[in-house]
């Protein structure tokens, strides 16, 4: 290796918890999503193993689904809107 192709491993010294905590601060709506597919996905495994009713299953599948695309949706526009809002304060 070369010299000056050096990278630097500060990025690389962080925790995973501390990464973790730092990307959700800034995009607050990843997380959420997570947690709420989590939650779906549990609710809907838990109904197929006690009834078996496949037809449940593909509804909370969709259900898990449109939360993620929500959320990530939500958290873009998020970002969008506050930067035109810093931008219109500067003007």
């Amino acid at each position: 290796m070369s010299s000056d192709t050096d990278v630097s491993l500060s990025s690389y010294d962080e925790d995973q918890g501390f990464k973790l905590i730092r990307k959700a601060r800034e995009a607050p709506f990843v997380p959420i999503a997570m947690a709420g597919f989590a939650a779906i996905a549990a609710c809907g495994s838990y109904k197929l193993k006690s009834r078996g009713n496949t037809e449940t299953s593909v509804h909370m599948r969709v259900a898990a689904q449109g939360f993620v695309v929500g959320a990530e949706t939500l958290g873009v526009n998020e970002k969008y809107f506050k930067k035109i809002y810093m931008e219109m304060q500067k003007n």
